[in-house]
């Protein structure tokens, strides 16, 4: 494909490198609100992300998108990446999104109620994010958010080495392994969610217990807690 229907690339990549890098301080500001109010933070770390000229040229190449098509048929130009301990964690992180007033959430894509043949499993959200210019113009820019456990994100960075590998044509064997291996990363998920819900019962019968012999100890910290 061409590259010259965009006079200046690096003029147009730069709102999107703008709306990453404002979404990752924000983001970053939440994590630390639930550090200092001493409770459990959803979100383990964010990492984000603007697609190359080369990148973006390739993925309109292989999915037929138009040049005029390039704002909305290529969503991912620019990518934040939120991961969370437990999957319970990707929900409440998505809730959070969905109520700010600083961003519009246009498009939900649970892949982990439903995941992809592969196996891949992740919490997709496109966001239109206004970003303020120079001379003050207001322009949207389009978002993809991608939230998923580091469980998720092992397996996601494995098949997409693989994916570039066997050019997404994987031969069923491999795909056999890779659908294996998502089920029990998302085992593991389960299982650790789980041992989670018992240390919170633990914590309330222990909180209760004490409480009553002396009202006047201090509750047990929240569990899970991000150093």
């Amino acid at each position: 494909m061409r590259e010259d229907f965009i006079e200046d690339w690096d003029l147009f990549l730069a709102p999107y490198a703008q709306a990453v890098a404002e979404l990752k301080v924000k983001l970053k500001n939440i994590r630390q609100e639930f550090h200092d109010l001493d409770r459990h933070a959803p979100i383990e770390f964010v990492t984000g992300r603007v697609k190359s000229k080369e990148s973006i040229l390739e993925k309109m190449d292989m999915r037929q998108i138009a040049p005029e098509e390039i704002l909305i048929g290529v969503q991912d130009i620019a990518g934040i990446r939120i991961m969370c301990q437990f999957v319970d964690d990707i929900y409440e992180v998505a809730d959070i999104l969905m109520e700010r007033s600083d961003f519009k959430v246009i498009l939900i894509r649970d892949y982990i109620k439903k995941h992809k043949p592969s196996g891949y499993r992740s919490y997709h959200m496109v966001l239109e994010y206004p970003i303020e210019r120079v001379h003050g113009q207001v322009q949207n820019v389009i978002v993809e958010v991608q939230i998923r456990t580091l469980a998720m994100n092992f397996w996601a960075t494995i098949e997409h080495s693989l994916n570039y590998k066997y050019d997404g044509q994987y031969p069923q064997a491999i795909l056999s392994r890779l659908q294996r291996a998502s089920e029990a990363a998302f085992r593991l998920d389960e299982e650790m969610s789980a041992i989670r819900e018992e240390i919170r019962e633990a914590n309330k019968i222990f909180d209760s217990r004490f409480q009553k012999e002396d009202p006047r100890l201090p509750k047990s910290r929240n569990e899970g807690s991000n150093s």
